[in-house]
């Protein structure tokens, strides 16, 4: 009854907000939005627009803390303060809505003997609802949902990408897994006990527990490219997960938060909800030390993460280091260098690398690049069908996307990505040598 309260209320706000974009003039978030004039006496149909102007005007601040909204990522992560924070703004009583929206039509060629192509939509709504009391703490409710299940159970085909299942039986090989219709359903409740503290709880079902940098569509240096990184499953596959509950202490630029969590990844049945269970943990540390740098560093061990090795868990690592610079009075510069590690019960530990950067100098157009490595047992399966060898492999991808602005709130592209993937000798003729890749995407962008 809770989950379809919450699906209900956000889908609701969803609609309300997006009804409202026309009328919202932001488009930055970092300034607010001039005064509206005040209406004629008894002119009843100015209230809506009346009520998204002060949306816009209100203090941007995080639900989670008296610091910049735009500090905020996925989950409960962070970011540079630098970021932009998109999203479409209404007030509706007590409470502040917001939602975001992207849709991606994809056509995606993997060259070589593991490749393939395929036509595919991906993307995800979000939408949340907010109310701030007067001891000052801040309810916050939140759901993403995603159209990843239409690609089908098999996802799309991506070389070198290893992870989760399509039928229960055998592990997707070359191939990016999609993800569920609901990717969160969280709520958070926080508390400001001073002027540079606050305290906060967020419980998910979905949600992302306290690990990694932000997961990759929510990173500002990766949100705008439509390929999943390869190193997904090293930094941020656990941004969905079936149970979560954190809790978390910020001070000033310092925040220490840690959660309980299901390790299990989704199974393929994308349209569902599974059972929530707390058999995981985790602990981050995260510091921005000026507006334009955000730092992190956790650790995690994992319950079962994978479905068809059940009795293996694992322990994981990451750090990462992101640093956003703004150019001009729309424009931006990002970037992420991030460190993960897996070791499994039997001490045997891969480590994967990660530098992305993408550049958006105006409204129009932004072009993106990725370089990864990983180390990684996945590609060619053991006696048994379970992991074989240990192979380092790597791939780079670059990108650009042009944007039309179709109407106040809403944005048109249309994008392209050209990668290249490196295998060692003995992975040469599965793959053909090192095999290339290729998307064409058109996007829908609401923010």
């Amino acid at each position: 009854m809770a989950i379809r309260t919450l699906v209900g209320v956000c889908a609701g706000a969803s609609l309300l907000v997006l009804g409202q974009a026309a009328t919202a003039q932001d488009h930055t978030h970092h300034m607010p939005a001039p005064a509206a004039a005040s209406p004629a006496p008894h002119d009843m149909s100015s209230h809506d627009a009346m009520a998204s102007d002060a949306a816009h005007a209100m203090p941007m601040t995080s639900p989670y803390g008296d610091w910049p909204m735009s500090r905020d990522a996925s989950g409960t992560s962070w970011q540079p303060d630098a970021g932009d924070h998109g999203g479409v703004h209404a007030m509706r009583g007590d409470w502040m809505l917001m939602t975001h929206a992207l849709l991606n039509v994809v056509y995606d060629r993997q060259s070589g003997p593991r490749g393939g192509d395929k036509t595919f939509v991906a993307g995800m709504l979000m939408t949340s609802a907010r109310r701030d009391f007067d001891d000052g703490s801040t309810l916050n409710l939140r759901a993403m949902l995603s159209p990843d299940p239409l690609m089908g159970k098999s996802g799309y085909p991506l070389l070198l990408a290893a992870g989760e299942t399509a039928d229960g039986v055998t592990p997707l090989v070359d191939r990016q897994h999609p993800h569920d219709a609901f990717m969160e359903l969280s709520a958070s409740y926080s508390k400001r006990v001073s002027d540079k503290d606050s305290l906060y709880g967020y419980i998910g079902l979905p949600g992302e527990p306290a690990f990694g940098p932000p997961a990759f569509m929510h990173r500002m240096s990766a949100m705008d490219s439509p390929e999943a990184p390869i190193t997904h499953h090293w930094l941020d596959s656990t941004h969905i997960v079936f149970g979560v509950t954190t809790l978390g202490w910020a001070h000033d630029r310092f925040k220490l938060e840690t959660s309980a969590f299901k390790g299990r990844e989704p199974d393929q049945h994308r349209w569902d909800i599974d059972a929530p269970r707390l058999d995981s943990w985790s602990v981050r540390g995260s510091w921005n030390p000026t507006d334009e740098w955000s730092l992190q560093a956790s650790y995690a061990k994992v319950s079962a993460p994978e479905q068809l090795e059940p009795d293996e868990d694992e322990t994981k690592w990451s750090a990462s280091a992101i640093h956003t610079r703004r150019l001009g009075e729309a424009g931006w510069w990002s970037s992420t260098l991030a460190w993960g590690r897996k070791t499994n019960d039997h001490g045997e530990s891969r480590d994967g690398w990660l530098l992305e950067s993408a550049v958006h100098p105006n409204e129009r157009w932004t072009v993106f690049g990725r370089a990864e490595r990983i180390e990684t047992d996945e590609l060619v399966p053991g006696v048994g069908g379970g992991h074989g060898p240990l192979y380092a492999v790597g791939k780079a991808s670059v990108g650009a996307v042009r944007d039309w602005r179709i109407a106040p709130n809403i944005r048109f592209g249309l994008g392209a990505l050209y990668a290249v993937n490196r295998v060692p000798q003995a992975l040469e003729p599965l793959y053909g040598g090192d095999p290339d890749g290729g998307m064409v995407f058109v996007r829908l962008k609401i923010d």
